[in-house]
């Protein structure tokens, strides 16, 4: 146990002004009804309201709460992967402050992990609030990823888990860049469990992953675990290819039979137009991975802190103030 800390609750913050008071509220009376020292930590992602300002105030009140700033933006699995390097606690927590995830259900993640369980994730029975399309899409992505990879992913779960220290360390012993941590903690193993619960309404304020960052989570979580898409990139070129030569074909033996013209033009920009477009997604899915790769090889840090509050001495990997 280290400084005496039982439980680390990390929250990440983007333009969460409007609800990140009743965030900590909850949090705190939850985390109180436990009678064992925690620390909430509130990471601060660039939010460009009066986050900033409501969490240096809650710090300011509550010795237990602890405030990262980052330099600016640089995106929810940044923001989870700054409080997993800080947090001192022989359990960590991962929960948005908007809410949706309530807050009682740690206790029943802190249950398990006591009866030995390492990593404790939250498993949507139901999504409340949120339009048939994104239920649709998360559920046929969920499965999608499953079935691509060989890291056994649960379906129907996010971010929101309890993970033991050990958890912990291994996963901040990892160098990726453009990071997936739900799959991430599946990769790194340990003896896992779920508990169910029923996704809330967002309390307040508008959702922080619009469908483009939907899009980039979705491909980061696909190539940071399975490399099928290449294989099934070259699926698509061979099949491309041997459709080209059966048309070929068809077309010297039609010609030579009936003594005919070269093939409909409309058919023949049909099938260069069915062709161009397996070579570009091949080329689209290749580059997925390359620009990854290229991230990787610059070798920036995940994300850069502006400040913190209520912290006492240097982190082991990122220097930071108190």
């Amino acid at each position: 146990m280290r400084n005496g800390i039982v439980y680390s609750i990390v929250v990440p913050l983007y333009n969460e002004e409007l609800v990140i008071d009743e965030s900590y509220k909850r949090l705190k009376k939850v985390m109180d009804s436990t009678k064992e020292n925690y620390e909430i930590i509130f990471v601060n992602d660039g939010s460009r309201d009066k986050t900033r300002e409501k969490a240096e105030i809650i710090c300011r009140n509550d010795e237990r709460i602890k405030l990262i700033n980052f330099s600016r933006n640089f995106g929810h699995q940044a923001a989870i992967t700054a409080g997993m390097d800080l947090a001192y606690g022989d359990a960590v927590v991962v929960i948005d402050a908007d809410l949706q995830d309530p807050p009682e259900v740690i206790l029943k993640m802190i249950e398990k992990w006591k009866e030995g369980y390492e990593v404790v994730y939250g498993k949507r029975v139901k999504r409340e609030g949120e339009t048939f399309f994104k239920k649709v899409t998360a559920k046929i992505y969920y499965r999608l990823l499953k079935s691509m990879t060989s890291v056994d992913i649960p379906v129907d779960t996010g971010d929101f888990r309890l993970i033991d220290r050990k958890v912990c360390d291994s996963l901040v012993s990892l160098p990726e860049k453009n990071r997936y941590v739900r799959g991430l903690v599946s990769w790194v193993g340990y003896k896992q469990t779920s508990v169910e619960f029923i996704r809330q309404e967002r309390f307040a304020g508008d959702t922080k992953y619009p469908l483009k960052k939907m899009i980039k989570l979705a491909f980061d979580g696909i190539t940071s675990l399975s490399y099928k898409p290449l294989v099934f990139a070259g699926y698509f070129g061979g099949a491309a290819f041997l459709i080209g030569m059966i048309l070929m074909i068809t077309v010297i033996i039609r010609d030579l039979i009936k003594k005919t013209e070269i093939l409909n033009l409309g058919l023949i920009l049909a099938t260069n137009i069915m062709m161009f477009g397996f070579m570009l997604g091949c080329i689209g899915i290749m580059g997925q991975y390359i620009g990854r790769i290229f991230d990787e090889s610059k070798g920036r840090p995940i994300y850069i802190i502006d400040s913190t509050i209520n912290y006492k001495r240097a982190d082991k990997r990122y220097e930071i103030s108190s």
